[in-house]
This record gives C-alpha cells, sequence and structure tokens, in this order.
C-alpha cells in the first residue's frame, strides 16, 4: 500500500457528527468517566505518599513512571492493536487500573504502604496507560465513519480535558467525603462502564480491514519500519514532529510546576485562586472542543495546526512572563484552548493519512511521541528551573519550541507555496 497518498477530503465538517454514531456516543462517555478516575487516583494516592514519605524523589519517580512506559513502549503495544482484539486490549488496562485503585485502598485500610509497592503501583499505572491508549484511538476509527473521525478525535480529547479539569474536582471531594479509602475503593467502580460495555461491543478484530492478515508483533523491529512508514508521508511526519517537539520542549511539565507560579503571582495559598490556576488550562481545553465541535470549525489541515502550535508557544511566553493575576489565568485558557485544537488536529490527520494495515503501529508510533517524549520535558522545564528559576526555563523552552516550529513551517509551507 502507498501510503503517501492522502485518503479523499471528508465534506464540509458538520457540528458533533460523531454524536450521530450511538457506539461512539458510549465510548466518549465512557472513556471520558475512565480518564476522569485517572485523574481521580492520582489525587488521592499522590496526597496519601505525600503525607506519609514527604519524599519529592517519589514524586518525580510518579511523572517518570507515567510517561517513560509511553516513550520505550506505545510502539509495541500499538502493534498488539493491530494483530489483536482490540477491545480486550483496553479491558486489561481498565482491569490494570481497578486492581491499582483497590491496592491502593487495602494499603491505606491497613496503612501498610511502603515506598518500593508505591513504586510498583506507580509503574503498573504506566503499564496500563500505554495499553489502552494506542488500541483506543484504533477503536475510534473503527465506530465512526471517515466524514465523522475528525469529530470523533476532537470530542475524545475533549473529554481528556474535562477528565484533567473534574478529575482533581471530584477526587478531592471523594477524599474529603469519604477519605482516601474509600475515595479510592469507589473510584475503582468509575472504570467499570468502559469494561463492562467493551464484553459484546462488535469491534473486536472483525473490525480489521478486509483481507489483511495481521502480522506477528516483532517489537522494536515493527517501531522501525513504522518509523520508516511515517518518514515517507509528509502529514504523518510533520504530525508526528509538530506533537513529538511540544511534548520535549514543554509538555506538561509546567503545571507540576504551578505552586511557583502562582507563588510569584502572590497566590501561593491553597485557595480559590490557586485552583483556578491550576484549572485555566483544562478549561481552555474543554472550552476549544465543545466551541470548535458545535460551530464546525478549524477541519484538520496540518498548516493550520502549526500555526496553532506557535501561538500556544507564544501564550506560554506570555504566562511566564506575567506578573498580574488576570493576564496569566487569561493566557493559560488561550494555551489550553489552541492546545486542544491542534493536538486533536494533529491526532485526527495521523488516524486519516495512516495505512489501514498498520494504522495500530502508526497511532502507537504517534503516542510514543506525543507522551514518551514528555518525559524530557521535565529536565527543560523543572531541572533547568531550579538553576534559572521556572519563569525562565518555561519561557526560554517555549521560545525553542516556537523557533523549531517556525523553521519547519518556513520550509516546509511558505517555501512550498
Amino acid at each position: 500500500m502507498n501510503s503517501s497518498i492522502s485518503p479523499a477530503p471528508a465534506p464540509n465538517p458538520r457540528a458533533f457528527a460523531s454524536f450521530a454514531n450511538s457506539d461512539f456516543r458510549i465510548f466518549v462517555l465512557t472513556a471520558t468517566a475512565a480518564m476522569m478516575a485517572d485523574n481521580i487516583e492520582h489525587v488521592i494516592s499522590y496526597w496519601v505518599i505525600f503525607q506519609k514519605f514527604h519524599s519529592p524523589a517519589l514524586g518525580g519517580f510518579a511523572v517518570v513512571s507515567h510517561w517513560v512506559p509511553y516513550l520505550l513502549l506505545a510502539g509495541v503495544t500499538g502493534g498488539l492493536a493491530d494483530r489483536f482484539d482490540i477491545r480486550r486490549l483496553i479491558q486489561t488496562g481498565m482491569i490494570l487500573y481497578i486492581g491499582i485503585s483497590i491496592s491502593w485502598g487495602i494499603m491505606f485500610v491497613t496503612d501498610s504502604a511502603t515506598m518500593w509497592k508505591a513504586m510498583v503501583l506507580l509503574v503498573i499505572h504506566g503499564l496500563a496507560g500505554v495499553i489502552w491508549t494506542p488500541a483506543s484511538q484504533v477503536l475510534i476509527h473503527r465506530i465512526v465513519t471517515h466524514e465523522q473521525l475528525p469529530s470523533a478525535v476532537r470530542l475524545t480529547a475533549t473529554g481528556r480535558y474535562l477528565g484533567f479539569l473534574a478529575g482533581p474536582a471530584v477526587g478531592a471531594g471523594l477524599l474529603l467525603a469519604f477519605g482516601p479509602s474509600w475515595g479510592i475503593f469507589i473510584n475503582a467502580l468509575i472504570y467499570l462502564p468502559l469494561c463492562l460495555w467493551l464484553i459484546k461491543a462488535p469491534y473486536g478484530s472483525r473490525g480489521a480491514p478486509a483481507g489483511s492478515a495481521p502480522r506477528g508483533v516483532k517489537g522494536f523491529a515493527d517501531i522501525r519500519s513504522t518509523m520508516a512508514v511515517v518518514a515517507r508521508n509528509p502529514v504523518l511526519l510533520s504530525m508526528t514532529v509538530l506533537i513529538g517537539a511540544s511534548a520535549f520542549f514543554v509538555g506538561n511539565a509546567y503545571q507540576a510546576q504551578m505552586p511557583g507560579f502562582a507563588l510569584g503571582l502572590g497566590h501561593g495559598r491553597a485557595d480559590f485562586s490557586y485552583s483556578m490556576l491550576l484549572a485555566a488550562d483544562a478549561a481552555g481545553g474543554l472550552t476549544a472542543g465543545v466551541l470548535l465541535e458545535s460551530r464546525g470549525l478549524l477541519p484538520p489541515r496540518a498548516r493550520t495546526a502549526f500555526i496553532l502550535a506557535m501561538i500556544w508557544c507564544c501564550a506560554l511566553i506570555g504566562f511566564a512572563r506575567a506578573d498580574a493575576y488576570p493576564l496569566a489565568i487569561t493566557l493559560l485558557f488561550v494555551a489550553g484552548f489552541v492546545e486542544l485544537a491542534f493536538n486533536s488536529m494533529a491526532q485526527s490527520l495521523v488516524q486519516l493519512h495512516a495505512p489501514a494495515d498498520i494504522r495500530g503501529r502508526v497511532i502507537g508510533v504517534f503516542s510514543m511521541s506525543a507522551m514518551g517524549l514528555r518525559t524530557f520535558s521535565g529536565l527543560s522545564v523543572g531541572v533547568l528551573g531550579a538553576s534559572i528559576g521556572i519563569h525562565n526555563s518555561l519561557a526560554y523552552s517555549a521560545a525553542a519550541l516556537f523557533l523549531v516550529y517556525s523553521v519547519i513551517f518556513v520550509l516546509r509551507y511558505l517555501r512550498a507555496r
């Protein structure tokens, strides 16, 4: 199959086109609940292990253990999505998540938490994420039509931002109302709807393209061959580089440094204003998903994705330099808005242009770039921030990313014209 051939262009986008598909409605609601539960678990478990161990090193390990599995294994698990029943892969991730929440709860009830046990659960949590994420992206492609795909990807990304936004609030509510032990037991139940729906959902191996015999998974050999396919397709290559560069230079590392930014803005206490600072980025993403989808705006185009990504860089540079709280909130909102727009756009283009017989592998490589490379953003924003200050480190990292995007944009689009 010639992977450089682009699919037929989709017709003019229709608002919430993918919601016409009843199975997609079920999927996006249950997947959003699962992503919210993921964030609830972080809120409760991180709070307890901080109270028990007071270990910054363990906090750093939590971040590394979350993203390194994507860097090392996303290409492999994407290959599994081409070979095995994707429903069972997603269920495997959900069962692991449930087991992790129950294990945390047992340790909290019995007061038997130790650092090594916490590290094991954090590693398993990262593995669960890398198992179900590529498979869930392949499942979207099998549920919806070609015309509905951009809408489905954007709404799924909006659900992820809703999980980021609602998860901490719900987690804090469970922590307050039921305590950490029962709160995290309740959280385990939130993963169940997606797991149960997938038992009989008709999108397993039978959803594979007709006439395509699945090949065996060859590990890193598959990753290399898939990278070669990506490199030959201008759209796949540009979107993988676009998202990989954002993950490498900035990622979401600035969110972990938000207490420091809040202190610089005069809001270093855990009050309402600090919560607003934390939620502004996610609220921008949620607003983007609803507004853009309801209006049918910004259909997926590679050039538009680069422009939005450069606006994201400028918003983060402005936030890093802001000395007024209202301005910082506004710029974080803008950053979240354009981040969802260009991320969902890149994901849609990868879905649309990936060869059908290796779609899982291509999505796996894309996930490896989009999420695995976030491991290094902790160095550019976090470690560098320890020596030059987090305001400078974020501003310099975002400026370097803007420069990279500008060079690519000039060479790829303006020069082509």
